[in-house]
């Protein structure tokens, strides 16, 4: 399969978490975008971000749904894509644990389900971000918002992109949290490091990215709909 060069709105892709023994891990790579353009590091300081976001380019996103594999109303969510400002500008992500209803053992971004009160996908993302690792408002610099994405368990979740200082101390939620991490911006930010892979299914040909990042010991396998919202952002940062 060839990469695809520019982007297609239409894409849809497969979380595939309704499939029985079915592992992301083990579905070959169809192709890696490697002929795409890295994000500079010029274009990740605090400063760009937010004149980014302050004077947003003319783009589309890549990938804005997701095969249904979940018979259940739609929900509005919002999740918290958190650069915090270290030496390297880092993503602060979890790995959900293996008993929640959805997603279990995926890793994610902090955020959730919206509630009535939350007055905007906003609230939402940072009240989640409180409840989810601990994240402290006073630590946290909302630069803005990328389009909705909807999953196949019928999530439109708004991906909030903000600031975080590193002085801010976390505390997961054990209950929701198996583990917490950070993946360099960079490496997120870098084509080269975004694979694409392909199922078929019962005649159905499903398709989705994975970046996964070595940390230390351990194989962070990013796929499924985190994955697909950091593509969106990359194309967000390099239109």
């Amino acid at each position: 399969m060839k990469p695809t060069p520019t982007p297609a709105v239409s894409s849809v892709i497969f979380q595939g978490s309704a499939l029985p023994d079915f592992d992301p891990r083990r579905v070959p790579v169809a192709a890696v975008d490697s002929q795409l353009p890295a994000v500079a590091p010029a274009a990740q300081t605090p400063q760009a971000l937010r004149h980014r976001f302050a004077s947003a380019p003319v783009w589309e996103p890549e990938v804005v749904l997701e095969k249904k594999f979940m018979d259940r109303e739609p929900a509005h969510a919002a999740v918290l894509l958190a650069i915090v400002q270290r030496e390297q500008p880092m993503v602060l992500l979890t790995e959900r644990t293996a008993h929640l209803s959805t997603h279990s053992g995926q890793v994610a971004f902090p955020g959730g389900r919206a509630d009535a009160q939350d007055a905007s996908p906003a609230e939402t993302a940072l009240r989640e971000a409180q409840e989810e690792v601990g994240l402290e408002r006073e630590f946290v610099e909302v630069l803005g918002s990328l389009p909705t994405y909807v999953t196949g368990s019928s999530f439109i979740i708004t991906p909030v992109v903000a600031l975080v200082r590193p002085d801010c101390v976390l505390r997961p939620n054990p209950y929701e949290v198996a583990d917490l991490f950070e993946v360099p911006l960079a490496f997120l930010l870098d084509p080269a490091n975004h694979r694409r892979h392909v199922f078929d299914h019962d005649g159905s040909r499903r398709e989705w990215f994975s970046m996964p990042y070595q940390d230390g010991e351990k194989n962070r396998f990013i796929w499924g709909a985190t994955a697909g919202m950091l593509r969106n952002f990359y194309r967000f940062m390099s239109a």
